[in-house]
C-alpha cells in the first residue's frame, strides 16, 4: 500500500503509460489523498515544484489506493484516470 505524505507535493502525477496528467498540489496525510493539478501552466508548475502551492476548485482528488508507485519526482497511478 502507498503512503502519501506532504513530501509528495510538487510531484508529476503520471499515467499507467508514462504520460504526464498533471502536478500535486497538496497532499492530506491524515486522509491519504492527494489533490492534483491538471494541465498546470509554467506559473503553477513553478510554484508547486517549489512546495508553495495549495488544492483549489479545480483540482483532481486522488486517493492513495489509486498510486501504484512513489520517486523523488513522480507519482504513478495504477489505472487510466
Amino acid at each position: 500500500m502507498t503512503v502519501l505524505s506532504t513530501e509528495d507535493e510538487g510531484k508529476f502525477l503520471m499515467d499507467v503509460e508514462g504520460e504526464q496528467i498533471g502536478i500535486v498540489t497538496e497532499v492530506d496525510p491524515d486522509a491519504q489523498v492527494a489533490y492534483v493539478e491538471p494541465n498546470p501552466n509554467i506559473g503553477e508548475a513553478w510554484i508547486q515544484g517549489l512546495g508553495f502551492g495549495d488544492a483549489d476548485e479545480d483540482d483532481i482528488e486522488l486517493p492513495a489506493e489509486a498510486v501504484e508507485t512513489v520517486t523523488d519526482s513522480e507519482l504513478r497511478v495504477t489505472a487510466d484516470l
